[in-house]
């Protein structure tokens, strides 16, 4: 008998990022702006989609990976990683300071928002009892400016971090528990720390920046690639772009790869071993994923030994215990598109 299909605690999650600050840019020059400083095709995105997309640096590597929607409000938003802000900000002031200086019309507006991050599978019910907007038209990656539960200038955008489908509200900072407080009355949500978010987006093959992408990392070594948008790609008018397009070309020395194991878990900097003994890799993110009762990895190898279904050897505790090069993501997300 076949096993059962991965699946997932029926509870919903609640998270929060708590003050956080989100970027606007306005003026007619905005998706200029913006496309000279990342990977993706802003042209495009039609009014209330977004996309992620990825900041670069002149070598190629990602300064981070932001979501940017293109509002109904004639204005685009941004939602950087926290840990990434500043340096985001920095890189975002200087290159509008030289566009302005050459006569562009583009300016950048900062809020300190909260953000709430609600997921799984009882998410559409839980928050439509709370908004007059109808949930069943968001589709994934696509926002809305709304009053949720009573509270004015909040945005809905559907996406999130765990593979579920879910959305994260940006709120005033002021009234941020009163909406948490209002989502945590309904029996089936439950708070969930980063810890919990971390092992179910692992579980959908996402990257946590820091761990998996980083400065040091191209979209072609970390099999990010489907973020440049053709346009784009033809254009090479983006940070780096030499540099990716030629490794996209000539295939990089490493690639992201997906591993499953056995024994202990598999935990960050963990060693990847070949058919040799030698070192080929080494693990960026693991733990053993509650979904499907065993260990689950991520983390860089040789290209030679990238190809799903390839035997290797992590090193955990001076031990070397069997691994597995996985597709991911290792489980089925669960994103929703509207009909």
């Amino acid at each position: 008998m076949a096993p059962p299909p991965p699946h997932r605690e029926p509870a919903t999650q609640l998270a929060c990022n708590a003050v956080a600050k989100r970027t606007q840019v306005y003026g007619r020059d905005r998706v200029r702006f913006m496309e000279s400083l990342v990977v993706g095709d802003i042209g495009e995105l039609k009014p209330g989609q977004g996309t992620l997309t990825l900041l670069t640096n002149e070598r190629g590597g990602i300064v981070d990976d932001l979501i940017v929607t293109n509002t109904s409000e004639d204005h685009l938003y941004l939602v950087s990683n926290a840990s990434c802000v500043n340096k985001d900000l920095t890189v975002m002031r200087d290159r509008a300071a030289e566009l302005q200086a050459a006569g562009s019309d583009v300016h950048l507006e900062v809020s300190d928002n909260a953000l709430l991050a609600l997921q799984g599978p009882s998410m559409a019910r839980v928050l439509q009892a709370g908004l007059t907007d109808d949930l069943a038209k968001l589709s994934f990656m696509n926002s809305v400016a709304t009053t949720v539960f009573g509270v004015p200038g909040c945005r809905v955008t559907r996406c999130g971090y765990t593979g579920e489908d879910g959305v994260e509200i940006s709120v005033p900072a002021g009234r941020a528990v009163e909406v948490a407080e209002r989502l945590l009355g309904f029996p089936e949500v439950w708070p969930a720390g980063l810890a919990a978010r971390d092992s179910l987006r692992l579980e959908a093959g996402l990257c946590l920046y820091g761990n998996d992408i980083d400065e040091t990392t191209t979209p072609a070594e970390a099999g990010l690639m489907w973020t440049l948008g053709k346009r784009r790609r033809v254009a090479m008018d983006f940070p780096g772009a030499a540099v990716i397009m030629a490794q996209a070309k000539e295939k990089p020395k490493r690639r992201r790869v997906g591993l499953t194991s056995v024994g202990p878990p598999i935990r960050p900097h963990t060693p990847i071993l070949g058919p040799e003994g030698t070192s080929v890799g080494t693990v960026t993110s693991g733990s053993p994923s509650p979904s499907l009762g065993k260990n689950i990895a991520m983390g860089y190898v040789e290209t030679a030994h990238s190809r799903a279904g390839t035997a290797l050897t992590v090193e955990v505790r001076k031990k070397q215990h069997p691994a597995l090069v996985t597709k991911m993501p290792f489980v089925p997300t669960q994103y929703y598109v509207a009909k």
